[in-house]
């Protein structure tokens, strides 16, 4: 088995490490930390709720950035030391010890990287994703819930807190469509790569001839308002219809017409809310989903400007991204970045990062391909 040359591989890691550096601006971060510990020592800090929420949020992502980047180069500068110990003893242990801090090293760095590509205009915000089921009847129904647990899981094995808005539930099983928010930063630019139409292929479990079907469910990512954004929408041009929540199989949730149907007539975008107690809530929650979805909607036409005027570019997602099949082998591959693994289970558990990283990538080749 070939040996690892240490000293070029922490060579490069340092090297790595300090692209990012550059791009991240550690002093920047510091500069930012020491501003929101000030607002945050305010004495009327939490005079307003809203505004202290933000500010100890801001506090903690900023400190928890900066500290990814510091923590990096203590953990290089450990690795090295660990390689020098196990030269001076020719410790067989330590050595694969090394080895092993090495890949995870490598691993992290990597996802540090890709986070500097994320620098589009909402990339930074929370996000707001929407799964609907589409053609494929009752498969897809429970297609459509399947993806729901497999990102709040990726969150979840993130840490990054989640809250479900809205859940259709479909007649026999699954899910019509259901819609959540990921509570953390750069959840948007991360999760952006996920938007398209997913495919299932298996043999299906509502089918008494045990026959393989195939079916689709759209996935769609939306950066989350601010009160900073300038989207304002007209009293006229939305429709709200109230009506109550129900839960699998018409079972009732509450017995008050607490739940809220938003519509805005122009585009005819359509938000359901049900998962608030009051109909005040569900109209807020409602409102500030519709509001991402045309703050998003503004900016496809704008770049559907800017691509009309640089002539036609072969460069786009196509709307069949991914393929997750079950029968006749396993397989999960995504169509755009040809990443692929056999782990079908894991997947669907959550682990999704390499797909999201491949794509953030693919996504940034693109870009520059355009330009």
């Amino acid at each position: 088995m070939a040996t690892t040359d240490f000293s070029t591989e922490i060579e490069q890691l340092r090297s790595t490490l300090a692209s990012i550096s550059a791009v991240s601006d550690p002093d920047a971060l510091r500069a930012r930390i020491a501003e929101l510990s000030d607002q945050a020592a305010a004495p009327d800090l939490w005079d307003d709720q809203d505004k202290a929420q933000a500010v100890t949020t801001a506090l903690s992502q900023t400190q928890t950035e900066l500290e990814r980047i510091t923590s990096m180069e203590s953990r290089i500068d450990d690795l090295e030391a660990l390689v020098e110990l196990a030269a001076e003893e020719d410790d067989a242990d330590t050595l694969a010890e090394a080895e092993s801090d090495l890949s995870v090293i490598r691993k992290d760095l990597d996802a540090l990287e890709v986070r500097t590509l994320l620098n589009g205009e909402y990339d930074a915000r929370e996000a707001v994703v929407t799964i609907r089921s589409g053609a494929g009847g009752i498969d897809a129904a429970d297609f459509a819930e399947m993806l729901l647990r497999m990102y709040l899981r990726w969150a979840e094995r993130h840490g990054y807190p989640t809250a479900v808005l809205d859940t259709s539930y479909a007649e026999e099983a699954g899910l019509k469509s259901a819609t959540f928010e990921v509570k953390a930063p750069y959840a948007f630019g991360t999760l952006s790569v996920e938007a398209g139409t997913h495919r299932l292929v298996r043999i299906s479990p509502f089918d008494n001839q045990g026959r393989r079907q195939t079916s689709f469910a759209a996935v769609e990512v939306v950066p989350l308002i601010e009160q900073t954004d300038s989207i304002e929408i007209p009293e006229s041009e939305i429709k709200v219809d109230v009506f109550r929540s129900s839960g699998p199989g018409g079972q009732s949730v509450n017995t008050t017409d607490s739940a809220v149907r938003m519509t805005h007539i122009p585009t005819g975008i359509v938000v359901s809310m049900q998962n608030e107690k009051s109909q005040i809530q569900n109209r807020a929650a409602a409102l500030r989903v519709l509001q991402s979805r045309l703050l998003i909607e503004r900016q496809a036409e704008e770049r559907a400007k800017k691509k009309e005027l640089a002539g036609d570019i072969k460069a786009s997602w196509g709307d069949q991204m991914r393929s997750y099949v079950l029968q006749p082998y396993q397989m999960v591959k995504d169509l755009r970045t040809e990443h692929e693994v056999g782990n079908t289970g894991a997947v669907f558990d959550g682990d999704i990062d390499d797909f999201i990283e491949a794509g953030i990538r693919w996504r940034r080749s693109a870009e520059r391909a355009e330009a």
